[in-house]
């Protein structure tokens, strides 16, 4: 089929009512995730993961990248009118957002985030079509040690880009490896972990993981926040069109967050909250005036808010072309496909185009439709944003143990899900982030896999990671990001101990 066709057939998907309805749902509930402080994107996918068991796999994976990059428009409209971010990668749109409303300007400022993230999202995905499929071509001539190569190099630039320690989020990946390989043995089918617990023999489930780690204790942590007394500013929200200054101040901010956003997208632990951080680095390095920075500067909302949508088509390039999701995002859209029964990687484009072509067209849609919905909807969030914590963090916790019973019908999962919210709130406290961990455990076993098949290949001889161009290269760049890494904490940690010392 030639591209054009290709790009009808996703069109004649994604315009099927089933998947048409599951667009629609995704982009509102990934909005009005975006606008409620409190369970993030990555939560509302865990929350409604089991539901897709019951619909198709096209539906289902169009539905929660709906859910995905429907919040990173959602998230805008809590920063700037509440100074809170809705969701992590709207952390910076604080920062001029919320100024801009305090000085009369919160339509401008609302306008200007939407059409940001319209164009950011709609030109990845167009980075995505034209990338995607000739990766995938190169990468079928991949093997079993580079894809272990390149696992092991996800996971350490994915440390190497965490917020806090960087020691810490590597022990979390070890954790998340070790959790992973619960279940039983697939190559000598014996029980590995599972301490005579009959239900543990499949492995520990990612819905009572995510929804432990990501919805329990985003619960519990907010509870300590006070979130009752938010307030919201009050003001008349007009003139959500930007004027042509507005225009003009913002152009060069959307194109470079655009770019920003979308390669940063395709890097292992890249993703929105990363570029939406170096997009607002960049504009005020570049200013011309960049103590309007923090004091309602436009560009400050442009770019980060066009870059964390053009990083939701970046970052389903490795998922989609090679099957290694880059977050802890793209790797519940992986278990999601996985639980489907379909691998993602290089064969998905040519064994499921409907699936491929089908969520391309979809996003398309899906920006229109945000968009659309959005700039007329903002006087409903904002009335959704006066609903009291005291009764959305039940609701939540309700949904989270029906999601977490339903989908196999067990209290173990239940109870692994309560475990891990209490796991998730003490990582919380104690600076631990749970992305390094969820990703790892879903890597996995095809990390086990990918480390058993080369050793079968080799008889034994750990030489052929080396000797292999593609393999040797990428655990050349991990060993050095670790020694890099971790070099310098070991130097502070003995300076810190010699000072305590004396």
């Amino acid at each position: 089929m030639g591209f054009f066709d290709n790009i009808l057939l996703g069109f004649q998907v994604v315009l099927d009512p089933n998947n048409l309805l599951f667009c629609v749902i995704g982009v509102l509930v990934g909005t009005l995730v975006g606008v409620l402080p409190g369970i993030g994107p990555i939560g509302a996918m865990g929350l409604l993961l089991p539901i897709t068991f019951k619909i198709t796999p096209t539906s289902s994976i169009i539905m929660l990248t709906g859910i995905f990059y429907g919040a990173m428009y959602g998230g805008s409209t809590t920063s700037i009118l509440v100074n809170i971010p809705g969701e992590a990668a709207s952390v910076v749109t604080c920062l001029d957002g919320y100024q801009m409303a305090r000085q009369g300007r919160a339509g401008p400022a609302l306008g200007i985030a939407a059409w940001g993230s319209f164009i950011g999202g709609s030109l990845s995905v167009i980075g995505l079509m034209f990338v995607a499929n000739p990766l995938a071509k190169a990468a079928l001539s991949f093997g079993p040690p580079e894809y272990f190569a390149l696992m092991c190099a996800g996971l350490v630039i994915l440390t190497y880009l965490a917020q806090h320690s960087i020691l810490k989020a590597l022990m979390m990946a070890l954790v998340g490896l070790l959790i992973g390989n619960v279940g039983l043995d697939m190559i000598t089918g014996l029980p590995r972990f599972t301490f005579g617990i009959n239900e543990l023999t499949d492995g520990v489930g990612i819905i009572p993981v995510v929804m432990g780690l990501f919805g329990i204790s985003e619960v519990l942590d907010n509870l300590e926040q006070n979130l009752e007394n938010r307030e919201i500013f009050e003001t008349r929200i007009r003139n959500l069109w930007p004027s042509l200054k507005d225009w003009l101040e913002a152009k060069w901010a959307i194109v470079r967050g655009t770019l920003i956003g979308f390669f940063l997208g395709v890097l292992p632990g890249g993703g929105a909250i990363l570029a939406s951080f170096v997009s607002y680095a960049v504009e005020k390095k570049v200013s011309k005036h960049p103590e309007r920075f923090g004091k309602g500067a436009i560009e400050g909302i442009a770019g980060p808010e066009t870059a964390n949508n053009s990083a939701t088509g970046g970052g389903l390039i490795p998922l989609l072309s090679l099957g290694i999701p880059c977050n802890a995002i793209f790797a519940m859209l992986f278990s999601a496909l996985i639980i489907h029964g379909i691998q993602p990687g290089p064969l998905l484009i040519r064994n499921h185009p409907d699936i491929f072509w089908g969520l391309v067209a979809s996003m398309y849609l899906g920006n229109v439709l945000l968009l659309v919905l959005n700039l007329p909807l903002i006087g409903i969030w904002v009335q959704v944003l006066k609903v009291p914590y005291r009764i959305l963090f039940p609701l939540i916790l309700l949904f989270c143990l029906i999601g977490a019973y339903s989908v196999n019908n067990s209290t173990v999962d239940v109870l692994l899900m309560i475990l891990f919210g209490a796991v998730g709130y003490l990582m919380r406290k104690l600076g631990y982030e749970g992305a390094p961990l969820i990703l790892a455990f879903v890597l996995g076993p095809m990390f086990e896999l990918a480390l058993r098949q080369s050793l079968l290949m080799s008889k034994g001889s750990f030489m052929i990671f080396i000797t292999r161009p593609i393999s040797g290269i990428a655990l050349g760049v991990t060993f050095v990001l670790l020694i890099s890494n971790i070099l310098p904490s070991i130097k502070k940690r003995r300076q810190e101990y010699t000072e305590f010392k004396e």
